[in-house]
């Protein structure tokens, strides 16, 4: 199951915040239409009926799209330091 840093975790948190994201959404990672092995990633009030929800700490939440889960499966979410602004980076899990 992807695992999600706490530097993502706060991002999402504040993004979230700042959108007036409902307590029960947060951050939705899906399959890019049209472009495989790419992610887009989307705040969102509340995820779809079958998303894997991956990340319930705090008071935002990571989604996964069941078509996006297994590719996810064995990596990190984690922000970008090297981002102008809000940036996330896929990693392999350690």
């Amino acid at each position: 199951m992807l695992t999600v840093t706490d530097n993502a975790r706060e991002v999402v948190q504040d993004l979230a915040q700042q959108a007036g994201v409902p307590a029960e959404g947060g951050l939705r990672i899906a399959q890019s239409a049209g472009q495989p092995g790419n992610f887009e990633l989307a705040l969102v009030p509340s995820p779809q009926p079958e998303d894997q929800v991956v990340d319930e700490a705090g008071s935002t939440h990571v989604f996964v799209e069941k078509e996006a889960a297994t590719a996810l499966d064995s990596l990190t979410l984690d922000t970008d330091p090297g981002a102008s602004g809000p940036g996330f980076v896929l990693t392999p899990q350690a």
